[in-house]
C-alpha cells in the first residue's frame, strides 16, 4: 500500500484506504474517491495530481493525494 502521489502516471490503481479526518474523508467520497474504487493518475506536477475517477477528472493537491492509499 502506498500514497496515490507515488503511483505511476497512466496506471490504474484500486483505492485501499482513505486517511484524514471525517471532513476530508467525506469530501473525497463526494468526489467519487472511495475504497474499492479505481483511480488513474492522468498527470503529475510538483506533487499535485490530476486523476481519472469513473468518467471524471479531478485535480488534487499533494496534501489530499497523500491521504489516498492505493
Amino acid at each position: 500500500m502506498m500514497p496515490l502521489v507515488l503511483a505511476t502516471v497512466g496506471e490504474e490503481k484500486i483505492i485501499k484506504k482513505i486517511g484524514g479526518n471525517l471532513k476530508v474523508k467525506r469530501h473525497l467520497e463526494n468526489l467519487g474517491l472511495t475504497p474499492g474504487g479505481a483511480v488513474t493518475i492522468v498527470s503529475k506536477f510538483s506533487g499535485n495530481v490530476i486523476v481519472k475517477v469513473k468518467e471524471s477528472r479531478i485535480a488534487l493537491n499533494e496534501e489530499m493525494a497523500r491521504k489516498i492509499f492505493v
